[in-house]
């Protein structure tokens, strides 16, 4: 196969248009290639369409003309695979009510496109899915088998796990290292030049599929034994007098250190569940994992940990009423999967506060039914605490010297450690935060 890569003449199909194949199907056009979109959802797509994400990202921008001819999205398999030389399948890969892998959305895109591509046309299919280390070949190869097509001759397969950070600009599609895994060194380096067309970053091929599979686990197991750990200080310090976050700040200035922020709790596809892929895999093989569940127990208890100490500051209030600002998992997104102010809110709720959110990037209809929505900061009064559980730019920019009327007590509880304890003592509110040596 030829190294030169001629995006015009090349022709990519991105299954699942959400949080990473929506944003990697427009760097992919972006770049001068004839892409089509698929998604199983009707409302996703006519959202698309429209010219709209169907989700909040400050990272998502559509600037893609009405009618461009390189352009297209459908929810039909059969008139978008048999063109494409290239599949990215970028489905959700969650876990089921027992923690195990849910490969479902990744069997049942992978049997579509399975039984829609052409044989002759010898299309390379590309998981970007988070998986385990063997279930590309696994479960790419089962339905292959069972369809009678030959892979490496009718189809290659590969895997390029996804690395986009939602509502971050700085890490969307077109500037996040990528990597591919395939068992044909040959495929393996045309795809880390095709990727290469998409990112100002590097583009690599790192050799078997199972590599690449392993890598995509290891970045994020990493990053979640990295915040339980600070997140545990957050819970030890603070019983010294001691701020976590000065403590923190002070151990960056070694130059191998690196700095996290401790929190009510972590939350997206990722994070929260790639670990249970990873254990999974561990106990499967006969050597389960020590360290990843142990973290996973510590990030999982930061909400009721962070309720707790909201409670504890609360207890002379007969029926608190708590503000909560922002409810998605993470800033200046609408992303509500696996959000820790789920388990926040029912928390405080169940131990009988009145609940208000205001989110500026979630819908009311998101919200679960034990919070009360406000469309406006400032739409409430009479709170006991406000709680910054979502740093959104919105949430950062509320003038504090006049929010005292909408909490009269100023008292505040910073969840996410995203504000000056100086800055608020200075205004008159009472400051309290996550690792910050207090009730909490």
């Amino acid at each position: 196969m030829s190294m030169e890569i001629d995006s015009s003449q090349t022709h990519v199909a991105v299954v699942g248009l959400g949080y990473v194949g929506l944003p990697t199907a427009l760097a992919f056009h972006q770049a001068g290639f004839h892409v089509r979109g698929i998604d199983v959802s009707q409302r996703a797509i006519e959202s698309i369409k429209s010219g709209k994400p169907p989700f909040v990202d400050e990272g998502v921008v559509f600037s893609i003309p009405m009618g461009d001819p390189r352009w297209a999205v459908s929810a039909d398999f059969s008139s978008v695979i048999p063109h494409s030389d290239i599949v990215l399948i970028t489905v959700p890969t969650p876990v089921n009510a027992d923690k195990t892998p849910d490969l479902s959305y990744v069997r049942s895109a992978s049997r579509s496109v399975m039984e829609a591509i052409d044989p002759e046309r010898g299309t390379i299919v590309v998981l970007e899915s988070t998986v385990y280390p063997g279930v590309t070949r696994k479960e790419l190869g089962r339905i292959c088998s069972d369809l009678g097509i030959e892979i490496g001759k009718q189809v290659r397969i590969a895997y390029s796990p996804e690395r986009i950070n939602p509502g971050d600009p700085l890490h969307s599609a077109s500037s996040v290292d990528r990597i591919v895994g395939c068992d044909d060194s040959e495929i393996g380096q045309y795809l880390a030049e095709v990727y290469s067309n998409i990112t100002s970053a590097n583009s690599s091929y790192v050799g078997p599929i199972e590599v690449a599979e392993a890598a995509k686990l290891v970045e994020n197991v990493q990053r979640d034994i990295d915040i339980a750990f600070v997140n545990e200080l957050a819970t030890v310090l603070p019983r010294m007098g001691i701020d976590v976050e000065q403590v923190l700040s002070a151990a960056a200035t070694k130059w191998n250190f690196h700095r996290h922020t401790p929190g009510i709790g972590v939350g997206g596809h990722c994070i929260p569940v790639d670990p249970y892929y990873y254990s999974s895999l561990a106990e499967d093989l006969g050597s389960p994992s020590m360290i990843s569940p142990i973290a996973r127990r510590i990030n999982e208890g930061m909400p009721i940990f962070a309720a707790d100490s909201i409670l504890n500051i609360l207890s002379d209030e007969e029926k608190p009423r708590v503000l909560l600002l922002g409810f998605a998992y993470k800033e200046n997104t609408g992303d509500i999967r696996e959000t820790p102010v789920t388990d926040l809110s029912r928390a405080l709720s169940d131990s009988g506060c009145q609940v208000f959110v205001w989110d500026p990037h979630v819908g009311e209809s998101s919200l679960p039914i034990w919070v009360s929505p406000v469309e406006e900061p400032g739409g409430v009064s009479d709170i006991d605490i406000v709680v910054v559980s979502t740093a959104h730019d919105e949430c950062l920019k509320i003038d504090w010297d006049s929010f005292s009327e909408v909490c009269p007590s100023k008292r505040v509880f910073d969840g996410r450690r995203c504000l000056s304890p100086q800055d608020l003592s200075s205004k008159g509110w009472k400051y309290f935060g996550i690792g910050f040596p207090g009730p909490n």
